[in-house]
């Protein structure tokens, strides 16, 4: 009984098979969108520079006035910065391995 209803299952999963295949030539826009998520990505990459930059000040002067606290969130604001500038830009490269390695899967 299970295996019948597993082989129909099968037939009925073999028979609705979808296929993704992304053309970004294929709608219109594209190149509207492409060049609205290069300004996103620029803005973001300001936003990086314009915390690390503010991460680093408190981390300075709160090393220099012996405040432990705020040395520490210097740090962590430094490091997420560099860290946010990282994923900008290896975005490309990561959003297109993760693509690759899904459209391998059968």
């Amino acid at each position: 009984m299970a295996l019948a209803v597993l082989v129909k299952l099968q037939l009925a999963l073999d028979s609705a098979a979808v296929a993704i295949k992304p053309n970004p030539n294929g709608g219109p826009g594209t190149p509207a969108l492409e060049k609205l998520v290069n300004w996103l990505a620029s803005i973001v990459l300001l936003g990086c520079a314009a915390g690390l930059l503010i991460g680093a000040a408190q981390w300075a002067l709160g090393s220099k006035s012996n405040n432990f606290s705020h040395a520490s969130d210097g740090k962590q604001k430094v490091l997420y910065s560099l860290c946010g500038a990282f994923v900008v830009g290896a975005g490309a490269a990561l959003i297109n391995f993760f693509y690759t390695s899904g459209s391998a899967v059968k």
